[in-house]
């Protein structure tokens, strides 16, 4: 697929060799289907391979009819029926319906050497948040940007290698904290705990993770030292990443089928607090 058939993403290059990726269902706040993850695995494979393609960003598409403190980057996984009626089977095929931790496209993004920097416009649930911190080099957060790791209140495991990643960030009991208990975060208290690199005014950010890209490449940035670097730093993690993505999507595929999720699922939709049966 070429990328200008993107459908739940968009992929522009500039002239300067920037690639904005950007997530482009924001009716639905930049949910992430089983489409979305291919086609940011085609995005991100593309990247690597185009010479002329030096540093990405990605970021979530605005909802023109939401003023900027109301922006989402994306609320994580998308799990409402019929959202492949309208999907070719071609790709269909392509879609692997149990790699729900998006194993294969966190292992697309890993095996990319060239930077890749997240502008986190606004609200990141879920996989909204364990994508960039997945699959970024950077992270940088809009003044507005808040997150939260819901799984727990949905009866599922959480996905995208964060059960390795925020430990390895975070310390294990902070990392537990915020995997057992879904509370929001706001963009300080995130950068407070390591998840980003920079709180940014709205109309600021992307101009300034443009800005930080472009230190990354040439002329200003020696690409070739930033690229045998990310390869170096990926090539200690890969093997217990994917080992991650592997045991994620084991509870995931287990854990989707029982009552919990059911009843997660309902409680989200009708308001209220679910009432879980341990089954």
């Amino acid at each position: 697929m070429h990328t200008s058939e993107f459908t739940d993403i968009s992929y522009q290059l500039a002239s300067d060799g920037i690639v904005t990726v950007s997530m482009n269902t924001p009716r639905r706040k930049n949910a992430i289907s089983g489409l979305t993850a291919l086609e940011l695995r085609w995005a991100a494979r593309h990247f690597q391979e185009d010479e002329g393609a030096l540093a990405m960003i990605l970021t979530g598409a605005p909802d023109p009819d939401s003023d900027p403190s109301r922006q989402a980057f994306s609320s994580g996984g998308y799990f409402v029926p019929g959202v492949y009626d309208d999907v070719p089977e071609a790709i269909m095929a392509q879609i692997d319906q149990t790699d729900i931790a998006m194993k294969a496209t966190v292992l697309q993004f890993l095996q990319c050497d060239k930077p890749v920097l997240a502008a986190i416009n606004g609200l990141a649930i879920g996989g909204g948040i364990t994508l960039p911190l997945a699959v970024a080099d950077q992270v940088y957060l809009s003044e507005h940007a808040w997150a939260r790791l819901p799984f727990a209140s949905l009866g599922i495991s959480a996905e995208l290698g964060s059960t390795f990643l925020l430990p390895r960030l975070l310390g294990m009991q902070k990392a537990k904290q915020l995997l057992f208990y879904p509370d929001t975060l706001g963009a300080q208290q995130l950068l407070d705990l390591g998840l980003a690199n920079a709180v940014l005014p709205h109309d600021e950010l992307l101009a300034y993770t443009r800005d930080r890209a472009l230190q990354l490449v040439p002329p200003r940035g020696a690409g070739a030292s930033i690229r045998a670097m990310k390869r170096i730093v990926h090539a200690q993690q890969i093997e217990q990443i994917t080992r991650a993505l592997d045991l994620e999507n084991e509870a995931l595929n287990q854990l989707m089928q029982s009552e919990d999720f059911v009843e997660g699922l309902m409680a989200r939709v009708e308001k209220r607090e679910p009432v879980f049966k341990g089954r």
